[in-house]
């Protein structure tokens, strides 16, 4: 396995994507969200908050029709649709107008449709794409491993979120041994041709071509939902045009930030997912202040 490292303080602040000072919000970035689901609607909510905070200048979520009135409501600011408004034409990133996809957050399970979403995402989508949560099974499939390895050799990258449970899934049609978060981090990333980020107390990232370990974390994201929090904030990254592994990066260790800055507010007991999104703030902040 190849030797592991920390981004430094100040490479960390030099990946934070500030705006130009002509910036709109097509040029901030578009980060379209395929989350939740009628039984995981709240999801759809953290994901896409996550994202306007992280600095997505336009977040639209396509989600369960029952859903779409309860996202809404929750934060005005967001254009939602239901599912079946996506097209097979999915807009493309281009430039001076970057695009993200995020898909699977708050996936149910028992859902027949939600295989065929993430399919659908990865086949139509020119941009970068993020896959997390109930989203992940649909990629140890044959179909599922051909889309990724093609996005692969097209040159779209994709990027992966699981937690232990998840990568453990993802490990198994390559037999991958699941003991070393940090080796099967890698491991997954050559498998499937992507960005992984095998999340835990310690939260291991690798392209295949080097593996960061990320140790800032706080048991007050141990609370549902703060996994849908990283993979909006890391997918608002992509939205913004940075390099998917440098973006996986920053998001989490922002997000891990945000939690801490979540515990010392409201306590590592009391904390929850929506005041590690309250917080993105005060660790963005937070880690300007540190740079030298």
């Amino acid at each position: 396995m190849q030797n592991v490292r920390e981004y430094s303080n100040d490479e960390l602040v030099a990946l934070v994507p500030l705006p130009a000072d002509d910036a709109n919000k097509y040029s901030r970035g578009t980060l379209a969200a395929i989350v939740g689901s009628e039984r995981y609607p709240g999801a759809a909510c953290l994901a896409a908050y996550a994202g306007q905070r992280m600095g997505a200048g336009y977040t639209e979520v396509f989600t369960s029709p029952s859903a779409v009135p309860l996202v809404q409501g929750f934060r005005p600011s967001l254009v939602v649709r239901p599912r079946a408004a996506l097209k097979a034409n999915l807009p493309a990133a281009k430039p001076g107008k970057p695009r993200a996809y995020l898909v699977g957050c708050g996936f149910d399970a028992e859902d027949v449709e939600a295989e065929k979403l993430v399919h659908f995402v990865l086949k139509h989508a020119d941009a970068p794409v993020l896959v997390d949560g109930t989203g992940l099974d649909a990629l140890v499939s044959a179909k599922g491993r051909r889309l990724l390895r093609r996005r692969f050799l097209n040159g779209n990258p994709t990027v992966v979120t699981p937690h232990a449970g998840e990568a453990a899934r993802l490990a198994r049609p390559f037999d991958l041994p699941v003991d070393d978060p940090c080796a099967l981090a890698e491991a997954l990333s050559l498998a499937y041709g992507v960005v992984a980020v095998v999340k835990g107390p310690v939260t291991y990232l690798s392209d295949g071509e080097q593996t960061v370990r990320m140790a800032h974390g706080t048991p007050a994201l141990a609370k549902a939902g703060t996994g849908d929090v990283l993979a909006g904030m890391t997918a608002a990254l992509l939205a913004q045009g940075l390099d998917p592994f440098e973006a996986s990066v920053l998001g989490a260790e922002l997000h891990a930030r945000a939690g801490l800055a979540a515990a010392a507010r409201w306590s590592t007991i009391a904390a929850t997912a929506e005041d590690v999104v309250a917080c993105i703030p005060d660790a963005i902040a937070e880690l300007a202040s540190a740079s030298s």
